[in-house]
């Protein structure tokens, strides 16, 4: 069930593939491996090894398929597109444009006051001078002044918004490469590691059996056990 679950989802990022061939070049120098491969000199126990467990990928990335999906979910927390399933590519992209909106909201407002305060104090100064008697003069300043201290609060707000805004998004990348961390950790402790060993074994194994009929010629003790298996069934 698990592995079938981690086939609709690991593999669809170009960023997967980099994060299992490292844990898989991590793997193949563990102390556990090394030694192994190492009493190959020809190589190719760790091709053969690099082969199968790239063929196996999804499979041995379903060990780690709990924090596989942590690890998404915090990406599209941070804000990350490619981490979306196509079917959220929708709400998304609403998300998105919300907020882009609101921020386009925050710069502009205190723009467009400070732009119409300074127009109203030209128009109402201008004309208190041309006409010092004409009250119109003093109200167009009056406005004019009054746009100006909103501007002011508005930008504020602003810069506190923003500011805020910046923060939340470098909290969630933080906490995005934390959970990368952990899945990274997880693949290579719960799905390469013991995929790895597991091929070893049976490689071992085949070759014990191999070398034991070989050197009996073919009717040593060990290969007159598996010989006689058939016979025990009947």
């Amino acid at each position: 069930m698990r592995e079938a679950r981690a086939y609709g989802t690991f593999g669809q990022h170009p960023e997967d593939r980099a994060d299992f061939e490292r844990a898989l070049r991590l793997a193949l120098d563990h102390d556990d491996i090394r030694p192994a491969l190492r009493r190959d000199r020809t190589g190719r126990t760790a091709t053969r090894l690099e082969v199968h467990a790239r063929s196996a990928a999804e499979e041995i990335a379903a060990a780690a398929d709990d924090e596989y999906r942590a690890y998404l979910a915090a990406r599209e927390a941070a804000g990350d597109p490619g981490a979306r399933s196509p079917g959220g590519a929708r709400g998304a992209g609403s998300a998105t444009a919300d907020g882009t909106v609101r921020a386009a909201v925050a710069v502009l407002a205190p723009l467009v006051s400070a732009a119409a305060a300074a127009v109203l104090l030209l128009i109402g100064y201008g004309l208190r001078l041309a006409a010092p008697d004409v009250d119109p003069g003093a109200s167009v300043a009056t406005a004019g002044w009054t746009l100006a201290v909103l501007a002011v609060l508005t930008g504020g707000f602003s810069l506190w918004a923003l500011a805020s805004s910046a923060l939340r998004r470098t909290s969630r990348a933080n906490r995005a490469e934390r959970a990368r961390e952990r899945w990274r950790h997880a693949l290579l402790e719960r799905g390469v590691l013991p995929y790895l060993r597991n091929r070893l074994l049976e490689s071992e194994g085949r070759g014990a059996l191999s070398r034991a009929a070989a050197g009996d010629g073919g009717e040593g003790e060990l290969a007159g056990q598996f010989r006689e298996l058939p016979n025990s069934r009947r």
